[in-house]
C-alpha cells in the first residue's frame, strides 16, 4: 500500500469517528468540536484528491462559518457545560430506521445507477473553469447543487438562531 492510501484510511477512520462521537456525545460543546475536527478530516480527503479549491471551500464555508456560528450560538444560550436530555426509546427507534432506509435507499440508487461515459474531456481544474461550471445550468452544471448548498447553510443559521433563543420562563 502506498502513503496516500494509509493517509486515506486514516483520515477516513477518523472522519467516522468523530462523525460518531458527534452524534452521541452529551455535551452540546463537545459535539461541535466532533463536527469541527470531522468536517477538518473531510477537507483532509479533498486534499489527497487534488481537489485543492473545494478542500478550501470545505474550511472557509463549513469550518470557518457554519461551526464557529454554532459554537457562538451555544455560547449563547450559556448552555456549554450542561448535558444533553436523555434519550428517549421512541427516537432511538426512528434515529437507527432512519438512517438505515436513507443508506438502503442510496445503495440502491448508486448500484442500479446506469452511470455512462461521456467521452468528454476532463476540465482543467482553474478557478475560472470552476466559476464557469457553478454557474451553468446545462446538462453538467452546477447550479442545482450550488443552490442546495445555499439551502443548508440557511437552514444551518436557522437552526444556530433557534438554539440561540431563549425559552420563556413559565
Amino acid at each position: 500500500m502506498s502513503a496516500s492510501t494509509i493517509i486515506f484510511y486514516i483520515l477516513a477512520a477518523l472522519t467516522l469517528t468523530f462523525g460518531a462521537l458527534t452524534v452521541f456525545s452529551r455535551k452540546i460543546f463537545r459535539a461541535a468540536v466532533f463536527l469541527l475536527l470531522s468536517l477538518i478530516c473531510i477537507a483532509g480527503i479533498y486534499i489527497l484528491m487534488e481537489m485543492d479549491f473545494v478542500a478550501a471551500l470545505q474550511i472557509v464555508i463549513y469550518v470557518g462559518g457554519i461551526v464557529v456560528l454554532i459554537i457562538f450560538s451555544i455560547f449563547l444560550t450559556q448552555k456549554a457545560g450542561e448535558r444533553l436530555p436523555s434519550r428517549l426509546p421512541k427516537r432511538l427507534l426512528w434515529a437507527i430506521l432512519l438512517p438505515v432506509a436513507g443508506l438502503a435507499f442510496s445503495s440502491w440508487v448508486i448500484f442500479n445507477h446506469p452511470f455512462a461515459q461521456t467521452g468528454t474531456a476532463p476540465i482543467e481544474p482553474t478557478v475560472h473553469n470552476i466559476g464557469l461550471q457553478l454557474l451553468n445550468y446545462d446538462q453538467y452544471g452546477y447550479v442545482l447543487p450550488f443552490e442546495a448548498v445555499s439551502i443548508l447553510l440557511l437552514a444551518s443559521l436557522v437552526g444556530s438562531i433557534i438554539i440561540a433563543m431563549k425559552k420563556k420562563q413559565q
